[in-house]
């Protein structure tokens, strides 16, 4: 008997008909044989609309609260569910994140799962039912309180709940057919990718593309755990994520030569500072990084100039979240007197494009072409960044479609079909 966790999004479950349709798929996997446990998130945009309310109420809603408030939309969803496979003749049990033993750190909007205690999920597959567990939560193992583990992290609970029952695989369900070379609403010439490595999902992921959770991606390729994504609205193959050389557990992968480029992916959600005049002496870098990192902020690019001969004075710019931004002005803005640079500036009208691909390893040209395309479009480059198979530009928020849909093209990653987005939201 084959195990499988499958995770539904919000998209998948947007309202009772959608609802319907995904318990029909569900008994349809049930009773080809397999044992199912299925990771749901909450309906279309309840979670949205939770934070709404709660900002309506209270400014700043205390985060132990918010959690108790956001988990609600998964267990309305979870227990929906249930009742629609029952009433398919499909025994199904649901569980919230912490009766499904998803132990994680206390750090509410952002807890790390710790650890998975699956015995009560064990003993319903036992019994023969579907087990439905709510994503995107679980409980504290010092505090005992519920905890969210960051939007989007229903995928990290499904692959964690895969790697606890030593399931076979994890299928990912959004309302796209897989992974896509881009992002199919910006570029309908996308193809879909039948196979992708952890390593070049890790670096889509971290560049923007939606389809997946970063940290689920992180989870996946450390406890080896072959992830399935696909489309929750049609029967397509969808894509594979797994080892470059796993053709184990029901995959039934081919080989095939690497592409140069596997994908072009971009982020909307980042915001420039640059702190301009920074005397160029040993250890200011340092200085602001430091006081960066105390406020517990995340950096993504760096640039710093060459220093002015004339003044002996340099640049320093990084990219770091958008909602960070006022965070990260506040701690600098209170070094200018210690460090003494000229000036601050701030730019979120920004987005990065990223193109990556393990066969940038042995082509030659790839930087090349990649930055033709961009001046063939008149785009201004802000920033770059590299690493061994990506390269990561900034570009003014206006040019990114622009931006993406040149690299696609420039790299031969256009399809003569087209691609769909069912419910519009690419999760």
């Amino acid at each position: 008997m084959t195990r499988v966790v499958q995770k539904f999004g919000g998209s998948s479950v947007a309202d009772a008909a959608s609802i319907k349709r995904v318990a029909r798929r569900i008994a349809a996997a049930k009773q080809a044989g397999n044992e199912i446990v299925v990771v749901i998130s909450a309906m279309g945009d309840t979670t949205d609309e939770l934070m709404d309310l709660a900002l309506e109420v209270s400014p700043q809603p205390a985060p132990r609260e918010l959690d108790m408030l956001l988990t609600t939309g998964e267990r309305q969803s979870a227990a929906l569910l249930a009742m629609a496979l029952s009433d398919l003749g499909v025994p199904a049990r649901s569980y919230t994140g912490s009766q499904a033993g998803v132990i994680t750190t206390a750090a509410h909007g952002n807890a790390r799962i710790i650890d998975i205690t699956p015995g009560r999920i064990v003993r319903s597959l036992d019994d023969g039912d579907v087990v439905i567990v709510a994503g995107f939560q679980g409980v504290s193992q010092t505090t005992k309180d519920v905890t969210t583990l960051g939007r989007g992290a229903s995928d990290t609970t499904a692959v964690a709940l895969a790697s606890a029952l030593d399931a076979d695989y994890c299928e990912i369900y959004s309302d796209v057919d897989g992974v896509f070379t881009a992002d199919p609403r910006i570029v309908p010439e996308a193809r879909r990718i039948p196979r992708i490595s952890y390593e070049e999902m890790l670096e889509m992921a971290a560049c923007g593309a939606k389809i997946l959770h970063l940290r689920c991606v992180e989870y996946a390729r450390r406890e080896n755990v072959p992830v399935h994504v696909r489309s929750s609205f049609s029967d397509k193959p969808g894509t594979w994520v797994t080892d470059k050389d796993d053709t184990e557990k029901g995959t039934h992968m081919s080989d095939m030569e690497d592409a140069i480029i596997s994908g072009v992916a971009h982020d909307r959600s980042e915001a420039k500072i640059t702190i301009a005049g920074i005397p160029d002496a040993i250890g200011r870098a340092a200085q602001i990084f430091e006081a960066v990192a105390r406020a517990d902020i995340n950096i993504d690019m760096i640039v710093q100039n060459a220093s002015r001969v004339m003044n002996g004075r340099t640049d320093l710019s990084f990219t770091l979240p958008m909602s960070e931004g006022r965070k990260a002005i506040e701690a600098i803005r209170g070094l200018q007197d210690e460090i003494g640079f000229e000036e601050l500036l701030y730019d979120d009208q920004i987005g990065k494009v990223s193109v990556v691909g393990v066969g940038m390893r042995s082509h030659p040209g790839v930087t090349s072409t990649f930055f033709k395309a961009m001046a063939e479009r008149g785009i201004n480059l802000q920033m770059i960044s590299t690493s061994e198979i990506r390269i990561s530009v900034v570009v003014s928020a206006d040019q990114v479609d622009d931006a993406v849909r040149a690299a696609h093209t420039a790299f031969g990653l256009d399809s003569e079909g087209e691609a769909i987005v069912y419910a519009g939201t690419g999760r």
